[in-house]
């Protein structure tokens, strides 16, 4: 069973006390009144309420001198301030003091529901960041990897169960996933974790650099040749060869390392001593290796004895909790490193980064982070500095039409901004007359309502 909402309404008026009452419960939470300030805080005392609308010309202790109170401490439950036409001043002055928001008289039932769905979906937002330093304050790192997913767990799972092992292993996985990190957590959890990782980015380079990268060379073996040239390969003895972007190794020196896996033993270009070496190999690839075969450009023999332990990285978009912690993560680290006192990133903000599709995945979300603590001036990373995300890739990548390409930006920019209208339109650089005959034409719905139920 669910847990109900709890709000609390305090008004000296009973008519307001119990209107707001009855609209509240037929809405499904669970509500109580108080008649007076005092009351109020000694019902707060017992018991926890989310959500308290609260009377600002009270006898006795005013709103203004309730709200100092419950700020101080019951500062998790949400305020939203009842005023009078001729008091919207004092609300405003109250919202400054740390009240949520304010609720004019007369009000109709339509505008109470807006305000209290907008303001629990706040709370949820701000619960998550509580929930997400929680998480941060535990051990959500595994060696330098960062993930609270089900996906990042198994493949922790899966490193310590093949830590025991020197058999090859095979990542797969689209660029910038952090398959590189998840091979050094292989070799620092392997028995060859005091050996050497050595890594090599295989489609960094030339067909003869490779070789000479991989092999080494004798004095001589090529003009410019002026010494010996030890290569990854004979540097990996002892520890861990990493094979990055395996798939774009040519056929040839594909069957070349297919023999050194099997034999552990290889010639220096231009030499021929053959050198003994133990290492493990870890390849990497974002490329469909099985129909990179089937293009006959990867040989197979070479996929089989690379492909002993497969280990996938799903892409960020597919494990969208992770993408939180990793936020916080490099918020943090690049605070440190600008000597910026950045706290936090705000929950609309986080909401932004929640639903962007990350093309580029962990390694895009962190050039993002890194940007956005660079350029502001704030103590917090808000929209604004991520307004360059508010328009998802794939969205842009898609659109067949420049209406599409329209109907997919104002979607993507009325999330971003909780369906508010005029906050919208401001960031959108139109009146709201205009957003609205937007959402008219493109038939725009925010889930669960009617395209008019917005926030203006």
């Amino acid at each position: 069973m669910s847990v109900k909402i709890r709000i609390l309404v305090v008004d000296d008026e009973l008519i307001v006390r119990e209107s707001l009452k009855g609209w509240l419960k037929k809405a499904g939470y669970q509500v109580d009144t108080a008649a007076s300030g005092a009351e109020a805080l000694e019902m707060l005392e017992l018991a926890p309420y989310d959500l308290l609308f609260l009377d600002i010309m009270m006898p006795k202790m005013n709103g203004l001198e309730v709200l100092e109170i419950v700020k101080k401490r019951f500062p998790e439950t949400l305020v939203v301030m009842i005023t009078a036409y001729g008091s919207v001043e004092t609300a405003v002055k109250a919202m400054k003091n740390g009240a949520n928001d304010y609720l004019m008289k007369p009000f109709e039932p339509e505008t109470l529901a807006l305000l209290v769905e907008k303001l629990l979906q706040q709370k949820r937002l701000v619960d998550e960041n509580i929930l997400l330093k929680e998480q941060m304050a535990r051990s959500v790192r595994f060696e330098n990897i960062i993930g609270v997913s089900s996906e990042m767990q198994k493949i922790f799972e899966m490193i310590m169960d093949i830590s025991g092992t020197d058999v090859p292993v095979l990542i797969t996985g689209e660029t910038g996933t952090g398959k590189e990190l998840v091979a050094k957590a292989i070799h620092a959890k392997s028995l060859r974790k005091h050996g050497p990782f050595i890594p090599i980015n295989c489609g960094a380079f030339p067909e003869h650099l490779l070789e000479t990268e991989l092999f080494g060379h004798e004095k001589g073996a090529f003009t410019g040749a002026h010494r010996a040239k030890k290569g990854r390969i004979e540097m990996s003895h002892g520890g861990t060869l990493f094979l990055d972007e395996v798939g774009e190794i040519p056929l040839k020196m594909q069957v070349d390392l297919l023999r050194v896996l099997e034999t552990k033993s290889f010639h220096r270009v231009g030499g021929t001593e053959e050198i003994k070496v133990d290492f493990r190999v870890i390849a990497a690839t974002n490329r469909n290796l099985l129909e990179e075969i089937r293009k006959g450009n990867f040989r197979q023999d070479f996929y089989y004895r690379l492909n002993v332990i497969s280990l996938h990285v799903p892409p960020l978009r597919e494990r969208p909790e992770d993408i939180p912690v990793l936020a916080e993560h490099f918020m943090r680290r690049y605070s440190r490193e600008t000597n910026k006192s950045i706290d936090t990133i705000t929950p609309e903000a986080m909401e932004v980064l929640k639903s962007y599709p990350w093309p580029g995945n962990v390694r895009e979300l962190q050039n993002a982070i890194e940007r956005a603590v660079v350029i502001t001036k704030k103590r917090c990373l808000d929209m604004e500095e991520f307004s360059f995300l508010q328009v998802p890739r794939k969205d842009v990548e898609e659109a067949k039409s420049l209406e599409e390409i329209e109907k997919a930006h104002i979607e993507a920019m009325l999330r971003a901004h909780n369906w508010n209208i005029s906050r919208t339109a401001r960031a959108l650089k139109i009146n709201r007359v205009t957003l609205h005959k937007k959402i008219k034409k493109y038939g725009l719905r925010r889930s669960g309502q009617s395209s008019r139920s917005v926030e203006t």
